[in-house]
């Protein structure tokens, strides 16, 4: 059955630009949700000395951004670096769910009354716990916004030896709305993410 409320991007490189149906596209709201699952081993005697289960996956949420200005940088737990919704950049991390199944997940909020300010954001997530397994992750990203469709990207290609996923690039299409593209592009680490997008910050080492 066909949901006429959401739309997939469901191959590399599909995108849509958001509707605009006012003056302004106000709020939009970036979820991402996870299973978070311990795995139970019967393992016995030795099994129950050392441990009766594995921890389970903490995705991070996150996402560079680049304004018209040219200021870069980017909004993560790790390092708390929350960012600002009403402020530069205008955008905002709204907590860090390290469970998974808190029901609303970790979200980015853009402040779209701001577009013209706003160039272009990845948004990007990273395992920053547990066994590097994006298949038992089964992570799902859900943009929101006003009265348009939902879109939805799902981190349902996998690559388990990198730690870290750009989820989908969001670019302003001439200061009036947001063109979304799905990436959903694995990474060994930050470096490395942000040398495949030419974003140019320097990283170091940080801790929540």
């Amino acid at each position: 059955m066909v949901n006429l409320n959401k739309v997939e991007l469901t191959k590399k490189g599909q995108s849509i630009n958001l509707e605009k149906k006012g003056p302004k596209i106000g709020k939009i709201n970036i979820n991402l949700n996870w299973n978070q699952q311990s795995t139970q081993n019967s393992g016995g005697f030795f099994f129950s000395l050392f441990g009766s289960k594995n921890k389970g996956i903490d995705l991070d949420l996150g996402c560079l951004f680049e304004l018209k200005n040219g200021d870069i940088g980017c909004i993560q737990a790790l390092g708390n670096a929350f960012g600002s919704y009403n402020n530069r950049p205008y955008i905002e991390l709204d907590g860090d769910d390290r469970t998974g199944v808190v029901s609303n997940g970790e979200n980015l909020r853009i402040n779209g009354n701001f577009i013209a300010e706003i160039k272009r954001i990845v948004v990007y997530t990273f395992i920053y716990e547990g066994v590097t397994n994006w298949a038992q992750a089964d992570g799902v990203v859900t943009l929101s916004y006003g009265d348009g469709q939902d879109i939805v990207v799902r981190l349902n290609e996998h690559r388990n030896n990198m730690n870290m996923c750009a989820i989908a690039m969001i670019e302003n299409v001439n200061d009036e709305t947001f063109k979304v593209k799905r990436l959903v592009e694995y990474f060994d680490g930050h470096q490395s993410l942000d040398h495949a997008y030419n974003w140019g910050l320097r990283w170091t080492a940080g801790r929540k």
